[in-house]
């Protein structure tokens, strides 16, 4: 059986975790969120072919710079994250994080996320970020970032209300049709974004010809 390993990245505290969690169990952990959550894997189903999707969870913090890529290697894709109520973690996928895996990963393809769309429209932390003469990042903003930076897409979804069904193990997808890869419009839902991820590790664009990366 083919496999396919996705990795999440981002700041610390913008859901990566909770994102990876409710996509699995289709669950909030509202309770207590793993510092790091353990590598996970499910089975989809690509062409009537079954793949392994393997999903690996990162600490965003710096104590974990060191350690951090240690999980790249052999990557087919990444999730770069950032919370579209997080001004500073969007700022960083610039300064951080796109830098860290291009230079361990150099040919992998990479979307941008944006997480915790649920709180956009929060008055609570509208008025928060307010304070600081700040505000929620718009869908416009990650789509030009992530063109910006040659991610493959944006995508945006939240890990409490998903959308739609966070979890389908019979996922079915016609890779004969590259329109989901070239659509200029921001999609989201959970379960979108880790379509769009396989999507991607199957068929990456041409201008990024697929080379798994290695530990430097």
């Amino acid at each position: 059986m083919q496999t396919i390993k996705c990795v999440v990245v981002g700041d610390g505290a913008v859901g990566k975790t909770c994102l990876l969690i409710s996509y699995t169990t289709n669950k909030f952990p509202s309770e207590y969120v793993p510092t790091v959550f353990d590598n996970y894997a499910v089975t989809v189903m690509i062409g009537g072919e079954p793949y392994t999707l393997g999903l690996f969870d990162t600490a965003g913090q710096e104590d974990y710079d060191r350690l951090r890529p240690l999980s790249y290697p052999q990557t087919d894709v990444f999730l770069v994250c950032f919370s579209v109520v997080s001004p500073s973690s969007f700022e960083n996928v610039r300064e951080k994080w796109v830098p860290e895996i291009s230079h361990h990963c150099p040919r992998t393809p990479f979307l941008l996320v944006g997480t915790q769309v649920d709180l956009r429209d929060d008055s609570n932390t509208v008025e928060k970020l307010a304070k600081n003469k700040q505000r929620p990042l718009s869908p416009e903003s990650g789509d030009k970032l992530a063109r910006d930076l040659r991610a493959v897409k944006y995508v945006e979804c939240s890990a409490l209300t998903q959308h739609f069904d966070p979890l389908s193990l019979s996922l079915s997808l016609s890779l004969s049709l590259s329109l989901s890869l070239s659509s200029s419009l921001v999609k989201r839902g959970l379960k979108n974004v880790f379509d769009e991820a396989i999507l991607a590790a199957l068929e990456p664009p041409e201008t990024k010809p697929k080379k798994r990366c290695m530990l430097l």
